[in-house]
């Protein structure tokens, strides 16, 4: 076996044994703002600027620019979700905050440029966000409601990256993914009467689906001074969660939504050290009749084909970067996002279970490389606290407002080894 089958190989194992242990963090829905402390630390932008290896979920054409790299990383996530309902309807009133806000994540993965044309990767990246649990239970009051109250959805993807360098200012990729995601859900005994298959919304335990995609990418670099970049991911096809068929449409159907970037990166010919960039991107949420079916009103009974959802539509995200490369030691990074909104006021109840509210991320990052072959990299990320009120008499009868609300905290550590 040669050495880079064995370390191909390594890195397949560390990514396998990451699978069970990710879940939520800075997210645009619940879609991780970036892979990696590169890219984290320029609010999630990479399609057009190398970001290290897991930057190749952005854009798998960049293996050549990533260069023979492996890399391990540690984020520590601190999510802030809160739910405020005033009096005035079955909803119990108070302000209630969800627990559980210190997460540890995971992350790594490896590149190696086999010749001129051609580089492989494998690295695992991880989306999540859809992560409460409320007690006492704030939906007891339509008459059953154990506690906790809450949902957790976590999705990991396991990928594969070649990237082809077809001239020396266009490279293409692809980056099949293999895709894992965990669901759970409890107290929600007073939503099976809204249900087509009431026995199967709730306090079900732990329910995994698998699916298979594809990212391909593109990076065009016309002069030493401009690069632009693309890339799409498919919608991913995932298995049905059986076990919570009557909550989500279609039986427990939740696929993957598609994504597509756009981006532009500039280097002045007269202050080379420094690269800006900016970035678009758009989620397809719509599409998931989960997500995006209607709960203002309710489009159908729970768990029907078409059942109600989340109520959430397509996201546009618009993110500005810039790299400093201080000397040959030091790299620091810089960056600000902002996605429109989820969805909207009436949507604010049934989204109590999935406040995906943050819309501006503030990123700050750098990279210190110790020697020849080992280097550190850093980030801070912030998600600004973000609120959305509104009533759904719809579900609740009377127009009864809830607030739902979320900020967020992200710090990622990584080491580096290249050859």
């Amino acid at each position: 076996m040669t050495d880079t089958m064995k370390r191909l190989l390594g890195a397949g194992s560390v990514a396998a044994c990451c699978v069970a242990a990710l879940p939520a963090q800075a997210t645009n829905g619940y879609f991780a703002n970036g892979y990696g402390g590169a890219s984290k630390g320029m609010a999630g932008a990479g399609v057009a600027v190398p970001a290290g290896v897991l930057g190749l979920a952005m854009n798998p054409a960049m293996g050549h620019k990533v260069g023979n790299v492996a890399g391990f990383c540690l984020t520590y996530f601190r999510p802030d979700r809160s739910t405020e309902i005033d009096p005035g309807g079955p909803l119990i009133a108070g302000s209630y905050t969800s627990r559980n806000d210190d997460f540890i994540i995971p992350c790594g993965g490896a590149n190696f440029v086999l010749s001129d044309r051609f580089a492989l990767g494998a690295f695992i990246t991880a989306n999540g966000g859809m992560n409460t649990e409320y007690e006492p239970n704030f939906f007891a009051g339509f008459g059953a409601g154990s506690n906790p109250v809450g949902v957790n959805l976590e999705q990991a993807f396991v990928s594969v990256n070649l990237s082809y360098k077809a001239s020396e200012t266009l490279s293409v990729g692809v980056a099949p993914i293999l895709a894992v995601q965990r669901f759970s859900a409890t107290g929600l005994e007073a939503f099976a009467g809204l249900s087509a298959n009431p026995g199967k919304v709730t306090n079900q335990g732990d329910d995994w689906s698998t699916g298979f995609g594809v990212t391909v990418g593109a990076l065009w670099e016309p002069t030493a001074e401009l690069a632009f970049g693309a890339s799409y991911r498919t919608r991913i096809d995932m298995q049905p969660f059986d076990k919570y068929a009557g909550l989500f449409a279609e039986g427990g159907d939740f696929d993957i939504p598609a994504s597509a970037t756009l981006g532009v990166a500039y280097t002045p010919a007269t202050l080379d050290r420094l690269t800006v960039t900016a970035e678009v991107q758009r989620i397809w949420y719509s599409d998931i009749a989960a997500l995006g079916n209607s709960n203002a009103p309710p489009s159908g009974a729970l768990g029907a084909a078409n059942g109600m959802g989340f109520g959430w539509k397509d996201m546009d995200i618009v993110r500005l970067g810039a790299v400093w490369r201080h000397d040959a030691r030091w790299t620091f990074r810089s960056g600000v996002s902002h996605a429109t909104a989820a969805f909207d006021g009436p949507s604010a109840v049934m989204n109590s279970l999935a406040p995906a509210t943050p819309q501006w991320h503030a990123s700050v990052g750098a990279s210190y490389r110790i020697d020849e072959h080992w280097g550190l990299t850093g980030s801070y990320s912030h998600a600004f606290d973000t609120s959305v009120e509104g009533t759904n008499a719809a579900l609740t009868g009377v127009a009864q407002k809830v607030k739902v609300s979320m900020a967020q905290n992200e710090t990622a550590f990584g080491v580096t080894y290249r050859w």
